[in-house]
């Protein structure tokens, strides 16, 4: 980012901050706050370690520095602002979950920001009704956050997983996403609710992927797998085919449960069945949700890497909810860019078509060509 284009965004930035409400987290006093600021450096630096004791001295911090980034501490701590964590005195965290574009695509290459947006959305939904629908965790405890980037942030904060550590929360994890799933041990022939629900749902649309060039074919292609000969191809056929009418209903009947075919098809070593699984379950990243001593990002921040607003968003707005719209922070007036190379971004209900070279763009959309990266500030008209 050259100098002018740095400074342009930086007094977009401070504006927004002087003039826009901030928020902060519940129990402020007790969170580790970090910030990345506009530098002209190659190297990106977070300043970390601070503490504030109230909303205006927090607010303050942050009108008079204007970072380009701001995260607080997922963790309480008795000494927020101690130079190390060991002195810092960690008495708990927040049950967080974060959904991101990476996790969600084989690659981001050629996919439009906006599909990433939807996509991520979708993503948190299904999330969301896990936790409340089969985790038992109140919608009252739970806050989504629009990340300001690719994606979406989910808090948890329940007395009930306040100290948890690392291990508890993989085991969340390994829940929403399917890991290690054993349905054998699993299931039963009770109600069709939850990963059995799944389950049911991903054995139909095997089968008939399987069945699709006739029955010779799919015992030929079962018999190619490790561990499943014509015997066990044959028996696992049939159960599947009978077990029709009771997969339509979410139900597992036992005969393909105990199917020597459907281990070798769940294996974690290239199981046909597996990539099937995971797809059904919530596309969480499992590092951030095990760190019990995680930075995440501030809502009603502004986001470095986009200029959208990090939005708390109510989970009864989730789905009508679109960050180019409700992110943007910025308005219209015409401000002049160079971009780099041209494309199309969808933004306050248009799509901007943006040539390569210089172009007049709204001042919303000019400064998330810069902090992208895609274009340079070419002087306000």
């Amino acid at each position: 980012m050259k100098p002018a284009t740095l400074e342009f965004v930086r007094q977009r930035f401070d504006s927004y901050y002087r003039d826009g409400y901030l928020a902060v987290p519940p129990s402020l006093p007790q969170r580790e706050w970090g910030f990345i600021f506009f530098d002209r450096k190659p190297r990106v630096r977070m300043r970390r370690h601070l503490g504030f004791g109230s909303r205006e001295e927090c607010h303050e911090y942050i009108r008079s520095m204007v970072p380009a980034h701001a995260y607080y501490s997922t963790a309480y701590y008795a000494n927020p602002a101690a130079g190390t964590m060991g002195e810092k005195g960690w008495s708990g965290a927040d049950l967080i979950f974060d959904i991101d574009a990476d996790h969600l695509f084989s690659s981001l290459k050629g996919i439009t920001y906006d599909v990433m947006l939807r996509r991520a959305r979708d993503e948190t939904e299904k999330l969301v009704a896990m936790l409340t629908g089969e985790l038992g965790f109140s919608p009252k405890t739970i806050t989504v956050v629009f990340s300001g980037g690719r994606g979406y942030h989910v808090h948890v904060r329940d007395l009930r997983v306040l100290a948890w550590g690392s291990g508890e929360r993989r085991e969340i994890v390994d829940y929403l996403c399917g890991t290690w799933m054993e349905p054998q041990l699993l299931f039963n022939a009770g109600d069709g609710g939850g990963w059995q629900g799944r389950f049911a749902d991903v054995l139909q649309e095997y089968g008939r992927v399987l069945r699709a060039d006739g029955r010779d074919a799919a015992q030929k292609r079962l018999c190619s797998m490790e561990g499943i000969g014509k015997k066990y191809a044959e028996r696992f056929l049939s159960a599947l085919e009978a077990a029709d009418d009771d997969l339509k209903v979410g139900r597992v009947p036992q005969a393909v449960l105990s199917s020597p075919a459907l281990r070798a098809l769940m294996s974690p070593e290239g199981g046909e069945l597996v990539p099937l699984i995971r797809g059904r379950g919530a596309a969480v990243d499992e590092p951030v949700t095990t760190d019990i001593k995680r930075l995440i990002r501030m809502p009603t921040s502004l986001h470095g890497g986009s200029g959208l607003r990090v939005v708390e968003v109510p989970i009864r707005e989730l789905s009508s909810f679109d960050p180019l719209v409700d992110a943007v922070v910025f308005g219209e007036r015409e401000v002049k860019v160079d971009a780099a190379f041209g494309l199309s971004v969808p933004m306050l209900g248009n799509v901007h078509t943006i040539r390569k070279g210089q172009n007049l763009v709204p001042e919303a959309l000019a400064v998330y060509l810069c902090c992208r990266g895609i274009a340079e500030i070419g002087g306000a008209v």
